[in-house]
């Protein structure tokens, strides 16, 4: 069972909600709250004394925590190199894989000590993978400085790359040993990114707790600013996720609800190139949501008020929401199809999408016609 309780003091002297994912004897601690990447040092050492440990980050979050990271793994008696990659989806590849685990066998890491992953869910995915692979499975730790990773990629243990083919085709599932959610450190996101990670947060609510939308509805603003509302907000949607993975940690079943706009968002994002200065991942992920539930009042599942209500949320944070919100236009329907094709849900090349009979009332629907979505893609394609 997953538990919520009080993890001890962080480095500001606030107490970090803890949310354990139950998984036997792999079970891990999610902390969250202000200052725990100044106490990383302390709740690492108490957990894996004697671990030796090197950092992975990239050069936007290294600029901004990489010091302090280093100086509370110092202050535990580890001394930490770090390897710091350029920032962007891109770093998602063969390429950097292959200097990531160079990195770890070049500091001599092993089985038993750990990677820590200082940054959004680029930095978590690629480092996740690496440890999952240098000597067949060492340990890492999360230490996830956006909000989506906070909230979604850092909890779970999907790791891994992108290919010319497609996001997250390549990778391993391997649980972290520790997530250091420092919901601080999200002062520092620029506006986009921090709306982006929000997507994610909405989709707990959409998934299957009405009444966590509802809040998100009247209190958005709250976890935007920060606070109590935002820890909130982190706190539950940790939870939501944590809940399922202890159920089914490799998706044979309800997590792949978790996938809720994700089989339209990561099209979107392969249609781009991956390039985020026209589309983030939480962005098409938005959009994605909003299509799932648009193409599931088209097919009579759920009500258009629902795919409405949906869209008005979005729009209100600041989040895009239709295909013509994607800036520099996308590829035909039929191209769009064949991304979506190459989703890791698809099952002997039939098509597995995450619908919806409402708000918090979501379902995986397998078989789900090409030449339907076909026509939906093209009724919803400015091209």
């Amino acid at each position: 069972m997953n538990k919520a309780g009080r993890a001890g003091e962080t480095g500001e002297g606030q107490d970090a909600a803890r949310i354990t994912v139950g998984l036997g004897d792999r079970a891990y601690d999610i902390l969250i709250g202000s200052g725990l990447i100044a106490a990383a040092g302390a709740e690492i050492i108490r957990r894996l004394p004697g671990i030796r440990v090197a950092i992975v980050s990239d050069e936007h979050v290294a600029a901004h925590h990489l010091d302090m990271l280093t100086q509370s793994l110092a202050s535990a008696g580890m001394a930490a190199e770090a390897l710091v990659l350029p920032a962007g989806e891109k770093t998602k590849s063969f390429a950097m894989l292959q200097e990531v685990v160079d990195f770890a066998l070049r500091e001599k890491l092993e089985r038993r000590d750990a990677l820590i992953a200082l940054g959004g869910g680029v930095i978590g995915d690629l480092t996740g993978f690496a440890a999952g692979i240098v000597r067949r499975g060492m340990r890492f730790i999360q230490v996830p400085t956006s909000l989506l990773a906070q909230v979604d990629s850092s909890v779970g243990g999907k790791t891994g790359i992108n290919t010319i083919r497609g996001k997250n085709l390549v990778g391993v599932f391997h649980q972290p040993q520790l997530v250091l959610a420092d919901a601080g450190a999200l002062d520092t996101l620029p506006r986009r990114e921090f709306t982006a990670g929000y997507a994610e947060v909405a989709k707990y609510g959409l998934i299957d707790r009405p009444e966590f939308f509802a809040w998100l509805e009247g209190n958005w603003r709250a976890v935007f600013a920060g606070g109590a509302a935002r820890t909130h907000a982190i706190a539950e949607s940790c939870r939501a996720k944590a809940d399922v993975v202890a159920r089914d940690e490799r998706e044979a079943g309800d997590r792949a609800l978790l996938n809720l706009g994700h089989t339209f968002g990561h099209a979107l994002e392969a249609a781009t190139d991956f390039d985020s200065a026209r589309l983030v991942h939480g962005e098409g992920v938005a959009i994605g949501m909003a299509l799932a539930f648009r193409f599931s009042a088209r097919m009579n599942l759920a009500s258009p008020d629902d795919a409405e209500r949906v869209e008005k949320h979005l729009r209100d944070v600041g989040l895009p929401w239709r295909l013509a919100d994607v800036p520099g236009g996308l590829p035909s329907a039929e191209r769009l199809l064949d991304y979506i094709a190459q989703d890791k849900k698809v099952t002997r090349g039939a098509l597995t999408f995450i619908l919806a009979h409402g708000v918090g009332r979501s379902f995986v629907a397998r078989d789900v016609p090409a030449s339907q979505v076909l026509a939906f893609l093209e009724e919803n394609n400015p091209q």
